[in-house]
């Protein structure tokens, strides 16, 4: 009976032995994996991507700056990781007070890249799992301009820009891009790249230009308020109308044979100053054509004279309207 017993006790022993060192093996394979410091920015990263805002703000802990926060979430936060690929999460690195440090490598359009999470053990759960957070910081800040306009899109987003200007809290890592794309003025788009909360973030800068739709209506106009000019110019007949253009002489013009023409219509530029869209100076060439009576002589001879002009006009652009208004000096 003695030796059935110590058999049976030995392999309750062995039992418990093997019980405890899978329970030993298990604890480390689940504080190496889901409970391990890496876990919560799987988490954070899973959200970014997915463009869950509330979820990633907090897993990250982080305080949010008194900005614009139209990139936190949704479209704009899907689009800013998007370009996210290839992660590596690297082994957690000790940085005493039990806090370690995570980095992650990924690559962003074909740039290799690497963000470190500082985290910090915060408990444990049933005796025996880690409990890991990100240590709280605040997020960074993208400032972004744009060149005589107050609406930019970014990562996809319509934002608002009170006078050309405005400030994005972001998410990190990330890819942030800018542009302006309207009928009548555009920028091309501008990126900046964000890999960590105390990497420093390069503003977007939106160079606003007048779109070929905005100067071909604005050459229309001038090229009707031209021709307009010299059809009134005939019908009354003056050598100096209230037009850029006129003709002087000492010789006495034949009534009824005065006929002005626009030989060439001024080429249009229009540039950003002061805050306002401004058109340089136009300058074109205008043809008159009359028969002429020499006061001297009584001879007769025909008039075919092309004269430079330039003038120069005001702008004004709403959202579905231009007008321009020609400024005279004489």
């Amino acid at each position: 009976m003695s030796q059935a017993l110590v058999r049976i006790a030995a392999g309750w022993l062995l039992g418990l032995m093997l019980a405890v060192a899978g329970g030993i093996v298990a604890i480390n394979i689940v504080n190496n994996s889901i409970a391990s410091p890496q876990q919560p920015v799987r988490e954070y990263l899973d959200a970014l991507q997915n463009g869950e805002g509330e979820k990633a703000l907090g897993l990250l802990h982080a305080s949010v700056p008194q900005t614009n926060a139209a990139m936190l979430d949704g479209t704009a936060l899907q689009t800013a990781a998007a370009r996210i690929s290839g992660v590596k999460y690297g082994d957690a690195e000790d940085r005493g007070g039990n806090q370690v440090m995570v980095p992650i490598d990924y690559t962003i359009d074909g740039s290799q890249l690497r963000t470190e999470f500082l985290l910090e053990r915060s408990g444990t759960e049933w005796l025996f799992f880690h409990k890991w957070a990100i240590v709280p910081a605040a997020l960074p800040v993208l400032n972004v301009t744009v060149v005589n306009a107050n609406e930019a899109t970014l990562n996809g987003v319509p934002v608002n820009m009170p006078n050309g200007r405005n400030s994005f809290a972001v998410f990190y890592p990330g890819e942030y891009e800018a542009s302006l794309s309207g009928e009548y003025f555009a920028a091309a788009p501008t990126k900046a790249t964000l890999s960590g909360r105390d990497v420093p973030v390069a503003p977007l800068n939106l160079m606003t230009e007048a779109t070929d739709g905005l100067k071909d209506a604005v050459g229309s106009k001038v090229k009707e308020f031209l021709d307009t000019c010299a059809d009134t110019a005939d019908k009354e007949q003056k050598l100096q109308p209230d037009c850029p253009f006129y003709h002087t002489t000492n010789n006495r013009v034949v009534d009824g044979t005065i006929d002005w023409s626009i030989t060439e219509y001024p080429a249009v530029s229009i540039e950003p100053f002061g805050g306002r869209w401004v058109v340089a100076p136009l300058n074109g060439k205008a043809r008159i054509k009359a028969r002429q009576v020499d006061l001297f002589t009584g001879a007769v001879t025909e008039l075919n004279t092309v004269h430079d002009f330039s003038f120069t006009t005001r702008l004004d652009v709403d959202a579905d309207t231009v007008k321009v208004t020609p400024l005279l000096s004489y």
